[in-house]
């Protein structure tokens, strides 16, 4: 990737050179949400409030941007097979009762707060570094 966060995006994984130049000519300018839940409601991946007098409810977003939707659930179905920590919060929401596809938008969604903090701070992903915590003797 030409592009001058390119390097940036591709050091997280499930972005390669396809998945990577598609999300970034679709979000263009990073600064240009405000949070993160922003870019997640552009691309489709946040759901929406539904409210009709006192009933409340949620629903899946039929909007968005899908270009942009379908290269965030690619490289989020990618890291869920590579990334340990993708993996575990994919696990987490198998294990709470969501589908394969609603597991993988929940890592996409997730993935959204990092993407924006990557691309407004133009620094490249970085692991946490889990520590090992000694055993009891």
């Amino acid at each position: 990737m030409e592009h001058p966060l390119g390097k940036v995006l591709s050091s997280l994984c499930g972005f390669g050179p396809r998945t990577g130049a598609r999300t970034l000519a679709e979000i263009g300018d990073p600064h240009r949400f405000a949070n993160p839940g922003r870019l997640a409601s552009y691309a489709g991946l946040a759901p929406i409030n539904w409210q009709s007098g006192t009933t409340n409810t949620t629903r899946k977003p039929r909007g968005g941007n899908h270009r942009l939707k379908n290269a965030l659930f690619t490289a989020a179905f990618v890291a869920t097979q590579h990334d340990p920590n993708a993996r575990a919060y994919y696990q987490q929401k198998r294990s709470e009762g969501k589908r394969h596809n609603a597991a993988v938008i929940c890592v996409a969604r997730k993935r959204c707060d990092i993407i924006l903090a990557m691309l407004k701070t133009q620094t490249p992903y970085q692991p946490t570094q889990h520590q090992k915590l000694p055993q009891a003797a």
